[in-house]
């Protein structure tokens, strides 16, 4: 496993696979990046990094998609078995079981350093300025432009028991505010939430361009008064490096490229959004949130900011936070006696669809039929802190690959009986996706489903459908002739 301890070795790393394409042309920030890193996600192309920014000093750099998704043959997830420290072919079991198994490693305290290359370059007091920062507006119908779409929301409960490291978006209000989400049952904002009852501000860093592991465990639903610096450590079996911000007492990665320190103001609210979504939409007003006062920026010479242009998939909403979420929903569920094979979320549904698998001998193991185990795995999942933004879930057994688009629709629409869905009413979600109603966004609660597509109870082992594929329905003697025979035929390989 080899650990790449900054965004440059990750850059890097991308440049020698051919995932990375530099950009020398000048771009403004004015909607032309964003559309930039929305078309290299159309195309799967490499990563874009813009070195030359409209209006912008010389060395502040952006680079986008930087857990976008590969056109390569093969190296498909390329980036996220890179940020994990795999092989670049690395296939989605191979990368969602190295995340659930960080689960039962003991816990790596990060280690505090005297100082880091982040600190090159500090702006206090007057001189915090926001806008020095290449932030783009990136899309047509933003309501402003959103520094934090990549980076790492650090904060601590008052009494140090619990440090936050989270994925959350924020806006550039001014040179020395922002403003963004936070989510009164989401983790920071429970911390939020102990600082507000001491009528205090919330101190906060914004930590932009870490080594690229850490968003992998800032979006993954770790259990509330677990410290994410932990299990970074525990995954790679070594301390992450700390450094103590400025003007507040937090301890940040060393490896930022860019950190902005503040609080949260207990009195003060800004406009925010609207902004596009990783649903694919993009809401139609803005809304009063919380004001993030500044009060102080350090940056590395040639800062890097990541940008991601949140929308139809696939982006990183989709691996960088779905991906975890799978890989916590398996761990969960084997944590509860479900023998589970694959959790994978649908890279190609926004988030809002999670597959599972489960061994053909599930009745066997379990003792359960299908309405029953699809009801336990429901209320397993829809409980949980990862299956919060979970609204549907396909329940099937192994013989189907989780991370085959194809053979999840196909398996979907052949085995899915009308009316044996098990509906799950009143459960808590979050209220990005669109058919939800006034009603349930208001009440952050929705009805879920698991779709139940599972052989049925009454077939037997005569009477239970074979595939007519053809790895299944051929012998394997004919197989190997075909595959060396491939080519004879005519056909390219």
């Amino acid at each position: 496993m080899k650990r790449l301890k900054d965004m440059r070795a990750y850059i890097a790393a991308l440049q020698e696979i051919g995932e990375l394409q530099s950009i020398d042309k000048e771009v403004d920030w004015n909607l032309e990046i964003g559309a930039i890193i929305r078309h290299s996600y159309d195309l799967r192309a490499p990563a874009p990094l813009f070195n030359t920014i409209t209006g912008y000093e010389p060395g502040f750099r952006v680079l986008g998609a930087p857990g976008g998704v590969s056109q390569q043959p093969g190296l498909e997830l390329s980036r996220i078995a890179l940020s994990l420290g795999l092989e670049i072919d690395a296939s989605g079991k191979e990368i969602v079981e190295a995340l659930a198994a960080m689960n039962a490693k003991k816990p790596i305290p990060p280690r505090e350093v005297a100082t880091a290359p982040c600190k090159e370059n500090c702006l206090l007091g007057d001189d915090v300025d926001l806008l020095r920062i290449p932030t783009p507006l990136i899309h047509a119908g933003d309501g402003g432009r959103y520094i934090d779409t990549y980076g790492i929301t650090v904060v601590q409960t008052p009494d140090k028991r619990w440090t936050n490291w989270s994925i959350t978006r924020k806006m550039v209000v001014d040179k020395n505010r922002m403003t963004g989400l936070v989510v009164p049952n989401q983790h920071w904002g429970l911390i939020d939430a102990e600082w507000k009852a001491l009528g205090k501000p919330t101190p906060f860093a914004l930590v932009l361009g870490v080594e690229p592991f850490i968003p992998y465990v800032g979006g993954m639903p770790l259990p509330a008064n677990v410290d994410e610096s932990g299990f970074v450590g525990a995954y790679f079996g070594e301390p992450t490096e700390v450094v103590r911000c400025e003007t507040i007492d937090l301890l940040v990665p060393a490896s930022a490229e860019i950190v902005i320190e503040g609080s949260i103001s207990r009195t003060e609210t800004a406009m925010e959004g609207p902004m596009g979504e990783f649903a694919g939409y993009e809401a139609h007003e803005g809304t009063l949130k919380p004001v993030f006062n500044i009060s102080a920026i350090t940056y590395r010479n040639n800062a890097i900011l990541p940008v991601v242009t949140a929308g139809v998939p696939v982006e990183e909403d989709h691996t960088v936070m779905g991906i975890p979420h799978a890989a916590q929903v398996l761990y969960d569920l084997r944590a509860h006696g479900i023998p589970t094979t694959m959790c994978w979320m649908t890279l190609e549904a926004a988030c809002h669809l999670l597959v599972v698998t489960v061994p053909q001998d599930w009745r066997k193991q379990t003792g359960l039929n299908g309405i029953p185990l699809c009801e336990k795995v429901g209320n397993i999942i829809f409980n949980s802190k990862a299956g919060f933004g979970i609204p549907k879930v396909i329940l099937l057994e192994d013989d189907v690959d989780a991370t085959n688009l194809k053979e999840v629709v196909w398996a979907f629409a052949t085995r899915s009986h009308p009316g044996r869905e098990v509906i799950f009413n009143d459960e808590p979600t979050n209220i990005i996706p669109i058919f939800l109603d006034s009603k349930e966004k208001l009440s952050y609660k929705g009805t879920k489903t698991v779709y139940n597509c599972l052989s049925h109870d009454d077939w037997t082992p005569e009477t239970t459908p074979r595939r007519t594929s053809f790895k299944d329905l051929w012998p394997t003697e004919i197989q190997q002739r075909v595959l060396q025979n491939w080519e004879a035929y005519g056909y390219r390989r």
